[in-house]
Formats: C-alpha cells, structure tokens, sequence
C-alpha cells in the first residue's frame, strides 16, 4: 500500500543531476536526502521501471516513479515518560524537551526516548521519520534542552521538513560558554563536517586537496550575541541558519569558548558539576502547516543552568 504516488519526467535542462539531489529540491515531495535514500533502498523509487542507485546521473526523459509508503506498524513501546507540553493541536505539539533525554531511539536503545514517550500521549504520528522517528522532523542533542516541534500526520511532516530545508525555521539558543567573549556578538561561518579522525565528532572543515583525500564540509552558519558577562564565563544568545550536527557546539568551541559542561568539545575539566552542556533551545518560530499562521515559542533556561548563572552573578 502506498500514500502517495507522483511521476516526474526529466528534462533537458535537468540533466547530469544526481537522482537523491533532484529528488530533494522537488517541493510537492517534501523529503530529505536520507529520506530519499530509504526509499530508493526499499525500493519504492524507480527510474524507467528499473531500481536506480542515489547517485545515478538523471538523463533527459527519464521517467522517475515515487512511491511514498504507510509507514510500517510501530514496534517501539510507548512509555508514560512525562512531558512538558508547550502547545499542541491535530497536527503538532511543541515539546520543551529536558535535557538527558534522547529524542529517538539508537544503537542498543530503544526505550526511555521521546519518541517512547511521544507514543504513549498521541493517538498517530508522522510515519515519514520511520519505524524508529515517527513524527520527528528535527532533532536536538540528548543532552541539549529546549523546544522541539513533532508532526502528528504526513501534511504536518512535510511542510515543517520543507520549512526547515528553506531555512525558515526561527531557531534560537541560550547557551553558556567559557570565556569572556569582548564583542557584542559576532557570525560564525565555517563549513562543518565529520571530524577526519574521530568519526563520531564533527568539526570545522577546511577543504585542501594536497593530492590527498578531501573532506567536506557543509555551510553552517550561527550568529551570536552577548546577553550577560561573567568572570571567565559569558552567557550568549545564538541564532542558527542553518542546522547542522553539533553546530553550536563545534562553532563556539572554534572561536575559543566552548560551552560548559560540553563533554565532547568542551574542557575536560569544569568548575561547576554539570551533566552535559548548557545549552538550551529557548525560542523555536515556524509557519503552522495547515493555517499558514506563524507561531513563535519561548521557554526559559532550566533550573539547573539558572542556578549556576546565578553563582556567576554573584562572583
């Protein structure tokens, strides 16, 4: 059974594209690249009645065939995890997410996650993410805090996934950083990507062949401003553009001021005991799929970061 069928033919001025490239800047789609890679994996993409690769070169007249599936049955357990609910409706709910907890499923985890607890309170979510990220159109960190936007249906999924792609999702961070930062703010514009040597770190990349293998980055941008300066801390409001892996936290660790508590770019060795980084998601805005009204949400720093700001206040 299918969701959603759609036949695309290739034209001249297409050619010589990549498949999952093309595939991803179609609007009437609505997917992202990796969703686009499951597919044609299962099968569900075919170009001239034949199974394509995500790098094949488009040719003129191709015929591509789109198949977007029901999602399978769920087989994760829901759980009575609470959450804090900041507003929902038929089709989504914003979440203030409590850091410590991993917003899907992972290697060797599939319990005590938002999407557990996700199960438990909604009747349906988006099947888009698949069988392990029902309704999840973005993602923060296990140990971030903050405002997260979950689709309850498919319509929700993918206008909030074509939102983000455009970047014209509001995205707004407090997060409190080593240093005392001397400029009112600044922007941060450096690729990122997966760190040469530790693969499960990313990093600023700075592409040169050398007659060697290159690594890429990808464009990320993040503005800050200085709210609040302490003795050797500084509390900044940091605005993304866009929304790559660790952004925030590889960017301020490049500049000279990590974030507190961030145990993987951060020091090794921190004046307050905190679990993790303090780094907390406090303002999310994105156009409603369904009214085309604008919403705009704010939740304040959690208590654990409020207390340690207070202590720096008072040095």
């Amino acid at each position: 059974l299918v969701v959603k069928e759609l036949e695309l033919i290739v034209t001249t001025a297409q050619k010589g594209e990549r498949l999952d490239h093309f595939l991803s800047r179609q609007t009437e789609l609505g997917l992202s690249r990796s969703q686009i890679h499951k597919l044609i994996d299962d099968g569900f993409i075919e170009v001239n009645k034949e199974s394509p690769k995500a790098s094949y070169r488009i040719k003129p007249d191709d015929r591509i065939s789109i198949n977007i599936p029901l999602p399978k049955p769920l087989e994760l357990t829901p759980e009575n995890i609470p959450l804090d609910i900041v507003y929902e409706d038929n089709d989504l709910v914003v979440i203030n997410k409590p850091k410590g907890l991993a917003v899907h499923p992972g290697a060797g985890r599939t319990t005590g996650t938002l999407v557990n607890a996700l199960l438990s309170h909604c009747q349906d979510l988006s099947g888009i993410g698949g069988v392990l990220r029902p309704g999840i159109v973005h993602r923060l960190d296990k140990d971030t805090s903050g405002l997260l936007v979950v689709a309850k249906n498919d319509l929700a999924h993918q206008a909030l996934a074509k939102q983000f792609k455009n970047r014209k999702i509001f995205k707004q961070y407090l997060a409190l950083i080593h240093g005392e930062v001397k400029q009112a703010g600044g922007t941060i514009e450096s690729k990122i990507g997966r760190h040469p040597l530790h693969r499960k770190k990313m990093a600023v990349i700075k592409e040169a062949g050398n007659g060697g293998r290159v690594t890429r980055g990808r464009e990320a941008i993040t503005i800050y401003k200085v709210l609040e300066r302490y003795k050797n801390y500084t509390l900044v409001e940091v605005t993304l553009k866009t929304g790559r892996m660790h952004q925030i936290r590889v960017h301020m660790t490049s500049i000279g001021h990590p974030v507190v508590g961030d145990p993987t770019y951060g020091h090794r060795q921190e004046e307050f005991a905190v679990s993790g980084q303090l780094l907390h998601a406090a303002r999310l805005g994105f156009v409603h799929p369904r009214t085309g009204k604008y919403l705009e949400f704010f939740t304040d720093v959690p208590s654990e970061m409020k207390t340690i700001i207070g202590k720096l206040r008072k040095k």
